[in-house]
């Protein structure tokens, strides 16, 4: 199944919002129902005829057939960026810009080098396309001009399984699902659990740099992989013949979070562990996010550390995001204070010991046990916050989300600055935004915040975003956050990412480009300027 091509996920999970929050955005935002419905997907003009005949047939030549080249204006539009809120008012808005003017569906590897050799000899520029679920432009080249999308979708297999050193061989086009599938036949799970989780794919976790909600017992994607396939118009890349080495800077962390812009990864090597017995979540209320951000810092750091550990500031917690499902509910807290969910997997026996030595970290911190009912709630809700986005889009309302990471010192500054920037800069433009922001991800050295913002879409929505968007980016860098944690840097984030890293750097990464994207077909823009 397709994702819905204006939105996210699937259609059949969309839901309009509660009455009682359609209110409570009239009053608070002042919201207005939006003044005519979105353009159908039947309704948008797709230019045609974008291909060179001798680049067409090269094409179907390279992968098999005519069916893996496809050209239709329906599989042209559902490639045609990501799923950011300004992709989607512009999709809806009938906008094809960044239209491919063919979809590729190559089949292996080889396939895979075929189709770039035949770009490189056509000048056709390629963007490697996994479950389409970038938020930060990372699948609209910057170059203008026909492009072609490498849909990844048939390299869906699991190649390998080793039970003794508990890794295995994904191809890049498995959704993450169907991954957790075919590990959990045999006993395992990968432990990635990211919000994009029923949509994202394999490939696009080690391309961005990926980290999943239980990344304080799993660990990142990038933590995991241990090997990967990269195929490059200069030929193939293979790194990690085993989980460490001393031979020379390690090659895979220089593909990791690459966005595709130095080739396509074709296979991961990961780890793997057995399937947990048990999995339990639970609720913690703090009276502030101060005292809440210092439990967090000194369970991480001492431990016992849980495998969920997150932390939703006052706003956050007073909405109901900390619980999706439990948006606009009479229930909700009234009171000024912050919810924290703490997740353990594992055996039984360490689960329990773990959960308890966890408990006492948390009340002397100040912590108030709330049960596992805002737990299981959280996790019932864990993939709803995109549907919810959307339905907000369909009332009237602008939802947006960004997200940084520092070092602890750092993190009460970084999220002072951040709303800040998000408030001054939404109110002057007229559309005053509800701002919420919690802790998703922690380490012993630092944390993660994720911030979501909600206005009034005002006359040009994605106007007021694009400056409190780069006000936003600017306070990160002045308050020493990285300009990303996990959503990567796609064109969104590329001058700020440029300024983190320092010219030299990004010299040394041009170099890379240059070597193995010579003619510079592989999305061009993303991640790096283009050369002059």
């Amino acid at each position: 199944m397709d994702m819905l091509w204006s939105g996210w996920g699937d259609p059949a999970k969309a839901a309009p919002l509660p009455d009682t929050v359609i209110g409570l955005l009239r009053d608070l935002l002042g919201v207005k129902p939006r003044s005519a419905e979105p353009v159908g997907l039947a309704d948008i003009a797709v230019p045609q005829g974008q291909l060179e005949p001798a680049a067409h047939q090269a094409l179907v030549a390279a992968l098999g057939g005519e069916e893996y080249v496809r050209t239709d204006a329906e599989t042209r539009v559902r490639h045609t960026r990501g799923k950011s809120t300004p992709d989607l008012l512009r999709i809806r808005e009938g906008d094809t810009d960044d239209t491919p003017a063919a979809v590729l569906l190559p089949a292996g590897h080889d396939e895979v080098l075929a189709v770039l050799r035949v770009c490189a000899r056509h000048r056709l520029t390629l963007v490697p396309f996994g479950g389409g679920t970038s938020v930060v432009g990372g699948l609209a080249p910057g170059r203008r001009g026909p492009f072609v999308a490498l849909d990844l979708r048939r390299l869906d297999a699991l190649l390998a399984l080793d039970p003794v050193s508990r890794t295995a061989t994904l191809q890049p086009g498995l959704r993450a699902p169907q991954a957790e599938a075919l590990l959990a036949e045999q006993g395992f799970t990968l432990g990635h659990f990211p919000q994009s989780y029923e949509w994202a794919t394999i490939g696009g976790f080690a391309a961005t740099r990926s980290s999943g909600q239980a990344s304080a017992g799993y660990g990142r994607f990038d933590e995991m992989v241990l090997g990967l396939t990269l195929a490059t118009p200069e030929g193939t890349l293979d790194t990690g013949r085993a989980p460490r080495s001393a031979a020379g800077p390690d090659l895979r962390q220089l593909v990791l979070g690459s966005e595709g812009a130095f080739g396509v990864i074709t296979s991961v090597t990961v780890r793997i562990r057995p399937i947990p017995r048990t999995r339990i979540y639970e609720g913690w209320k703090f009276a502030s996010f101060e005292e809440g951000s210092a439990a967090l810092r000194r369970l991480t750091q001492d431990g016992p550390r849980p495998t969920v550990l997150r932390l939703s500031d006052e706003t956050e917690t007073l909405i109901g995001l900390a619980q999706p499902d439990a948006i606009g509910a009479s229930d909700a807290p009234t009171a000024a204070a912050c919810t924290a969910i703490a997740g353990y997997e594992g055996t039984e026996e360490d689960t329990a010991h773990r959960r308890e030595h966890a408990a006492a970290v948390l009340r002397e911190c100040g912590g108030t046990p709330l049960g596992v009912e805002p737990g299981e709630r959280w996790a019932h809700g864990r993939y709803s916050a995109p549907y919810l986005r959307d339905a907000l889009l369909d009332a009237g309302a602008f939802a947006e989300t960004l997200e940084t990471a520092a070092f602890w010192s750092r993190v009460p500054g970084l999220y002072a600055a951040v709303r800040d920037a998000l408030t001054t800069t939404l109110t002057e433009a007229g559309t005053p935004p509800l701002v919420m922001c919690h802790i998703s991800h922690v380490y012993e050295n630092g944390a993660s915040l994720y911030f979501t913002v909600v206005s009034a879409q005002g006359e040009d929505p994605v106007a007021h975003w694009t400056r409190a968007k780069h006000a936003a980016n600017e306070a990160i860098l002045a308050a020493g956050g990285t300009i990303t944690h996990h959503h990567a840097v796609g064109t969104d984030h590329r001058d700020w990412y440029v300024r983190e890293v320092g010219p030299l750097a990004v010299d040394a990464l041009r170099a890379v480009k240059r070597t193995l994207d010579p003619d510079q077909l592989l999305n061009p823009g993303v991640l790096l300027p283009l050369d002059d």
